[in-house]
């Protein structure tokens, strides 16, 4: 289990990194804002200042990431030009999204003590202000600055408060990129991003609006210290209990002056939004290349077949594109695995007619489409494994016809000498319908192989996991049948779900000593089932790897 322990290891470790980036940033600003620069500061807020400076750092820290695992030609690049080095750290570019919700989840909880700090703040601020008591130091701290407005400490510069936060930049900068992530972060939600994507798409690039936002926040420079020349000739642990003498002839305590600090959000997060641009640009660039439509199938099932051409158009097994149709959005671009081997002479799609844009889509090979990609995903290394286990769950299946049309034209029309030797197709479907397109492939495959004596390469399961009782009742009178009647393959359809533990068991027999690549495109249940099977199978030299499909 040593390389599959390995791999969990690496990922750990990446994120015990992040997590301690994080952890350090909190501690040091916190103490950074400790300082006898903002010792009056604190004189008037307290330990809030620097829990409210804090979180901010972590802010930028994640916000500098939050942008690069959706940089997705970015990421192909970087799994390219790694995968010769390591196929460990390609399979961590492969948890790019779930990475990326990690650093949002960072940033909602640092926002949230950024605002609840600040909000103390706040109080404390107007509270100084509206005193009115010139014998208390924080009423004299707050009238510092009164007549050139330059040297103040206390922000609130009026005694009408209740507007204050919506008059200054970091004031109303704040509120906008709260409800920015608000609306950006429950949106996110599964259950609203599955059936209601257009809101998820829309509301998710606020994130423009948050980031304007974000870089303006620090620009007004309300959090302000003590500048480093009144420190010469004001010491603040000395000249504290002086306060009502300060700037009177024989008090040696000058009024302290202040100052604002930079503005330093715009460092961090001026390298990734650059490179974000970039990323917009080569999609824009790319997705205004023509492109044709040389075939449409409707297959049984309500599945759609695309098939196109686009000039200098290059794939690998198991890649996905983003599609957009003009004519029903300019803005939605949709992710589609595509199904055709890099050997054929077009690139295809199968598309499940559900939801608003593929109802409203009806395409026809005239129309207008876009698409940008392809993209690389953990599919890719399918043959730089001995043997392969893949598992497809209901329309999960489509980036396997990808790799099953291309290990025909290796092993047949080209001959290849690919290193993999055996596949292990297992395809889970909840009921009949969902077999019929994706059957008519293995059909032909089943031919083929059989013709030329590779029965044996190919090993295939389907499972049916839900069936009525007339289906049953029809299944078990023809059962006897040379072909199984669902599907029309030799194989028979199986019943139920997988006994995973008794497959993993059989396929370590036959391959003793050999590294097993296992893929699945499904559910996330099935692929902590499966990632658990990987660890608990490896031993006595056989090596399962787990790898799963993210969009």
């Amino acid at each position: 289990a040593y390389h599959v322990s390995f791999t969990y290891l690496c990922l750990f470790v990446s994120q015990l990194v992040w997590l301690g980036i994080n952890a350090f940033l909190f501690v040091h600003f916190y103490i950074v804002f400790l300082d006898e620069r903002f010792y009056y500061t604190r004189v008037l807020l307290g330990h809030a200042l620097s829990w409210a400076r804090a979180p901010a750092a972590c802010l930028n820290f994640n916000c500098m990431l939050i942008l690069l695992p959706v940089c997705r030609n970015l990421l192909s690049f970087l799994r390219g030009t790694i995968q010769c080095c390591s196929r460990t750290a390609a399979r961590q570019l492969d948890r790019n999204i779930t990475f990326h919700k990690l650093v949002a989840y960072m940033i909602a909880l640092h926002t949230a003590i950024h605002i609840i700090a600040h909000l103390f703040n706040f109080e404390r601020f107007m509270n100084a202000q509206l005193d009115g008591n010139a014998s208390d130091i924080n009423y004299v701290l707050s009238q510092i600055g009164n007549g050139d407005n330059r040297s103040f400490l206390n922000p609130i510069r009026t005694n009408d408060t209740t507007i204050v936060m919506f008059t200054t930049i970091a004031g109303l900068t704040g509120v906008v990129i709260t409800l920015a992530l608000i609306l950006i972060i429950t949106s996110s939600m599964e259950v609203i991003r599955r059936s209601y994507f257009e809101v998820f798409w829309f509301t998710h690039h606020l994130f423009v609006v948050f980031f304007i936002g974000l870089v303006l926040h620090g620009v007004g420079r309300i959090v302000r210290g003590q500048t480093v020349t009144s420190l010469e000739n004001h010491k603040p642990n000395e000249c504290e209990k002086y306060f009502e003498q300060w700037g009177k002839n024989g008090s040696h305590c000058q009024y302290p002056e202040f100052a604002g600090n930079p503005p330093m959000t715009w460092k961090w997060v001026v390298a990734p939004m650059f490179l974000y641009l970039c990323e917009r640009l080569i999609r824009f660039i790319r997705s205004q290349q023509k492109v044709v439509i040389t075939k449409v199938v409707m297959h049984p099932s309500k599945t759609l077949e695309l098939q196109m051409k686009k000039k200098g158009f290059k794939m690998e097994v198991g890649q996905y594109v983003f599609m957009q149709c003009p004519s029903i959005s300019q803005l939605e671009w949709h992710p589609f695995t595509l199904t055709s081997a890099p050997e054929e002479d077009h690139f295809s799609v199968h598309i499940r007619i559900v939801g608003d844009w593929t109802e409203h889509t009806g395409f026809q090979q005239n129309m207008s489409m876009a698409v940008d990609g392809p993209f690389g995903t953990a599919s890719e290394d399918v043959f730089r494994y001995e043997a392969v286990v893949l598992v497809g769950a209901g329309i999960g299946v489509t980036p396997f016809a990808s790799i099953l049309k291309s290990v025909w034209y290796k092993h047949v029309q080209e001959n290849a000498d690919i290193f993999t030797k055996k596949i292990y197709f297992y395809w889970l479907c909840p009921e009949t319908q969902a077999f019929e397109w994706f059957a008519d492939l293995l059909q032909s495959l089943e031919g083929q192989m059989g013709e030329k004596d590779m029965s044996d390469f190919l090993s295939y399961n389907i499972y049916l996991t839900r069936w009525k009782d007339k289906e049953a009742a029809h299944l078990r009178v023809h059962h006897e049948a040379e072909n199984d009647p669902i599907t029309g393959l030799k194989q028979k359809t199986l019943y139920g779900k997988p006994n995973w533990d008794t497959e993993f068991s059989t396929i370590a027999a036959k391959h003793p000593g050999s590294k097993v690549g296992v893929f699945l495109c499904g559910p996330p249940v099935l692929g902590e089932q499966l990632a658990k099977q990987c660890i608990a199978h490896s031993e006595s030299g056989v090596k399962f790897i787990f790898n799963k499909e993210n969009f």
